[in-house]
């Protein structure tokens, strides 16, 4: 059994980490946040993840799964390392890999025998070589080790049935001596016959990016679809349907929705670009797909200032803030760029998520009003608005909700809601493309 070390405690760091342990290796996960490490061996998460708590407290009861902050001792501990650290937006919208490289850096300072050394930070092609090279330079005794790219595809609020049931595992590596361990801790997998693919370390490191900038695009493809069904009067739900019953296209990611979010997708789009600039081949698709999405953004806010003309001393209720259901993620979330806007124009804003309230008042503080619940942000306004799927706005009291507003303006931009029915009651219903 080999013993595994995650550096970095992030959303893929733990959810590798929680992962790898449930499939029986010894796993430490480390981080230099001391009060992130004593919450997580309190068995408490960080973040919000359906499923990945009970899974926590399972693998740590079972003496699988610690947390340290002794990164050296962890690396000196470990056979195989991964590192799991993040990689933000830097400048001219690059990757910033200064913490990649300073867990490389201190890896090449305290290895101590053979490693394999597994990257499941996104980075761009070129990154594993310069981590190698960090490591031999840092490294006074000229250990032997081996580098792996093994990219992550995770959903927010699906990542630990995804790391569980992946639809591939992807393994990058310049020579075959680390390829029997990295099938021996992806076993339970492996004999699931669950896809591996084998590939040089650059390969490897595109094939993330790849996948996340196409995912990026058709929901951006979707988004200007539903503003030219908008436009013409078409419907872009019936127009989603039959276009995602061509088995080459295919129905995921065509959903209208406020325009994409989170931590993957305008990262790694921005990126990609950005390398694609400095290898000399601009990537003009990537390009198109993420000025799409920011006019996306502001195509909403623009629908609910057409309703209401004059936004000054209009009440907005916000209800959905992450930028998808079933996180507390709000990063580069549609609801940042068009509660922004509606409060430039004098628009008065309450707002709730079931997740994300805290996030969101590190954000807006006293600038917005906050909800107890749905029908408490509701209540007095002019106008509510859907920007988040959560299963709890799915299924409101409409009469409930009419009678506790003051207005009678239903902004649905997840299209959830049937447009007779909310009419039926009253309401002037306005969705995406319908």
């Amino acid at each position: 059994m080999y013993k595994i070390s995650i550096v970095g405690t992030g959303y893929v760091g733990l959810t590798t980490g929680i992962g790898l342990a449930n499939f029986g290796s010894n796993v430490l996960c480390l981080d230099v946040e001391p009060a992130k490490i004593d919450k997580l061996n309190q068995g408490n998460l960080p973040i919000y993840e359906p499923g990945m708590e009970e899974l926590l407290r399972e693998n740590v009861k079972c003496g699988r799964l610690n947390f340290s902050t002794n990164i050296e001792n962890g690396i000196k501990w470990a056979d195989i390392i991964f590192i799991a650290v993040g990689t933000p937006q830097g400048e001219n919208g690059e990757a910033d890999l200064e913490a990649v490289y300073t867990v490389a850096k201190n890896i090449g300072g305290n290895i101590n025998g053979y490693k394999i050394i597994v990257t499941k930070s996104t980075v761009p092609v070129g990154t594993n070589e310069e981590i190698k090279r960090i490591i031999s330079a840092n490294c006074p005794n000229s250990y032997e080790f081996d580098i792996v790219s093994n990219p992550e595809f995770l959903r927010e609020g699906r990542a630990v049935y995804d790391f569980l049931h992946p639809d591939r595992v992807v393994v990058g590596t310049d020579n075959s001596r680390p390829i029997e361990a990295m099938r021996k801790i992806y076993r339970p997998l492996y004999l699931n016959e669950v896809p591996f693919i084998f590939t040089d370390l650059k390969t490897a490191e595109l094939i993330k990016y790849s996948s996340n900038c196409f995912l990026a695009m058709k929901v951006a493809f979707i988004n200007e679809m539903a503003r030219i069904c908008d436009k013409v009067g078409a419907n872009v739900q019936v127009l989603a349907e039959a276009v995602g019953k061509d088995g080459r296209i295919g129905s995921k990611f065509l959903h209208p929705s406020p325009g994409y979010g989170g931590s993957c997708f305008p990262k790694d789009t921005e990126a990609l670009v950005a390398f694609g600039k400095r290898a000399g081949m601009p990537l003009a698709i990537i390009e198109a797909t993420i000025e799409s999405n920011k006019k996306h953004k502001q195509y909403i806010f623009e629908k609910i200032k057409e309703h209401f003309d004059n936004l000054k001393g209009i009440k907005i209720g916000i209800l959905g803030l992450a930028f998808k259901s079933e996180t507390d993620d709000i990063r580069d979330s549609a609801a940042i760029v068009i509660i922004n806007e509606l409060l430039k124009s004098g628009a008065v804003i309450k707002v709730y998520d079931p997740r994300a309230m805290e996030k969101a008042k590190l954000i807006w503080k006293d600038s917005v009003t906050y909800g107890s619940d749905e029908y408490d942000t509701i209540t007095g306004v002019d106008g509510m608005v859907i920007l988040t799927e959560w299963n709890q706005f799915r299924n409101l009291n409409l009469e409930k909700i009419k009678s506790f507003m003051k207005g009678n303006v239903f902004f649905d931009f997840r299209n959830i809601y049937k447009p007779d029915e909310v009419e039926a009651q009253g309401f002037v219903y306005i969705g995406i493309g319908r």
